[in-house]
């Protein structure tokens, strides 16, 4: 059975950090209050008489538990009265900031959340102090071992490489808090200036680093990796074994979810569609299609971010034949540089070719 994930947007954040474009904005108790009704009534709404199978549930924002660990249990609770989830199987993950501000683990735990993802960022309070963020190392450290006492395992921590002054030592510093914090999954993003942030309006004055260094940086990053045991599966993402983010796993296997909240995207019965992001819009219940979904160069598209790339047997599951010749024979042409791999079964990239992965995706789909 085709199981779906379920994400849910949670729009509001106490700081807007500077380099971040998701959709966001402060909220009072009363904001917090209508949306979690008005949430948890589309829910409802949408599932009823589609008797929809979910086995992963996402909680991303803004900072989700800046509603509180009650309202995020009530949103829990309509989730799982409105879909059919195997509470015992089922991931559900929640984004945490790890402000100053206490966060009910105790209570996120027993409704159910099983996976906890902490906006570290880096543990060099210079680099956060940069990154305006509102907590410094310490602070994410209390965070950590709150959200173990409280009988979280299954935790997830954040990075950002690539900042301006950032060194091999100071990232080193950074994966190793991580690994000795227990995380059983990293995140790792190159910090990427978007329009219409604050560092985009102030992008010449903040010495960004060169392409070159930017590759050195990832390369590195993926060589501590492997040294404090971690298993490269995404381009971005990292994990002890076992602990792959099932929920983005969808996204990449190109497999089908329900988005709920103001910029929420969806992908059912080979349809898009998604909410504006925007929170009187969302009031209002307003969807916007967004074309068809889940065709051969899409599959391809997403399954190339992951380790695993594209195999015949998970190609053959998804339309019903073997990988066309025409693909594998444009990625064997960049086997030679190390920018891919042929498998018996399919064609992946490497770490090298992952970081030029979008114009070699590109030359793979379209040559």
């Amino acid at each position: 059975m085709n199981k779906k994930g379920i994400y849910i947007h949670v729009p509001f954040c106490r700081h807007k950090c500077p380099y971040c474009d998701f959709y966001s904005k402060a909220g009072g108790e009363q904001e917090f209050d209508r949306y979690t009704e008005r949430l948890c009534s589309q829910i409802t709404d949408f599932s009823e008489d589609k008797n929809i199978v979910a086995d992963t549930v996402y909680f991303g924002g803004g900072t989700p538990t800046v509603i509180g660990a009650d309202r995020i249990t009530k949103i829990i609770k309509s989730v799982r009265n409105s879909f059919d989830l195997n509470i015992s199987e089922v991931e559900i993950t929640v984004e945490v900031n790890p402000e100053k501000k206490d966060i009910d683990f105790g209570l996120l735990f027993s409704s159910g959340c099983n996976r906890i993802s902490i906006g570290l960022q880096s543990a060099n309070d210079n680099e956060l102090r940069f990154l305006g963020r509102m907590h410094n190392t310490e602070d994410a450290a209390r965070c950590i071992r709150s959200a173990n006492n409280a009988g979280f395992e299954n935790i997830s921590l954040d990075l950002m490489i690539a900042l301006p002054g950032q060194t091999n030592e100071s990232l080193r510093r950074s994966v190793d808090f991580c690994a000795s914090h227990g995380a059983k999954h990293i995140s790792a993003y190159i910090l990427k200036v978007e329009e219409g942030t604050v560092f985009y309006q102030n992008m010449d004055k903040l010495n960004l680093p060169d392409d070159e260094h930017i590759s050195d940086m990832y390369e590195y990053l993926c060589s501590l990796m492997k040294e404090y045991g971690y298993s490269h599966y995404e381009i971005s993402n990292f994990c002890k074994a076992g602990y792959e983010s099932k929920h983005n796993l969808k996204y990449w296997h190109d497999e089908e979810y329900i988005g709920f909240g103001p910029s929420s995207h969806s992908f059912l019965s080979g349809r898009r569609f998604y909410r504006p992001a925007n929170l009187s819009r969302f009031y209002n219940g307003e969807i916007i299609p967004d074309g068809g979904g889940g065709d051969i160069e899409e599959f391809i598209m997403l399954g190339l971010r992951l380790s695993e790339g594209i195999t015949n047997d998970r190609f053959r599951m998804h339309f019903g034949f073997d990988i066309p010749e025409k693909y594998i024979n444009r990625a064997k042409r960049f086997e030679a540089v190390g920018l891919t791999k042929i498998l018996g079964n399919g064609f992946t990239l490497t770490e090298k070719g992952f970081m030029v992965s979008n114009s070699l995706i590109v030359e793979i789909l379209n040559a």
